[in-house]
């Protein structure tokens, strides 16, 4: 057990000797759960398939760690969206610089 636990443990089983008998059947029914998470489980993976960094196995997004998963994925999608933008606009910006340049070169003439 680690220190916090132990120290949990001393404090209520000091908290239910203490109190009259009435409060300390109450004690021991509350739920313990408040440092669960105290020893550095807070916001660690569930047990299951251990999580890797995306550039260990790129081809199994499953095994990515949650945080790596939605940067690549924002970012993939990002890409996509920009070359979806350049493809579909590139033409017109290329037809109406080259209209432009001709423009020019005729007014110079």
């Amino acid at each position: 057990m680690s220190g916090a636990c132990k120290l949990a443990m001393l404090a209520r089983s000091r908290l239910i000797l203490s109190s009259s008998p009435k409060s300390a059947a109450s004690l021991l029914v509350l739920p313990r759960r408040g440092l669960s998470t105290a020893a550095g489980a807070a916001g660690s993976e569930h047990p299951g398939v251990p999580k890797v960094n995306f550039w260990e196995d790129p081809m199994h997004p499953s095994k990515w760690k949650r945080d790596q998963f939605v940067i690549v994925y924002t970012a993939g999608f990002g890409l996509l969206s920009y070359g979806a933008y350049k493809y579909y606009f590139e033409d017109k910006y290329k037809d109406k610089n080259q209209e432009m340049q001709q423009n020019a070169g005729q007014r110079t003439r």
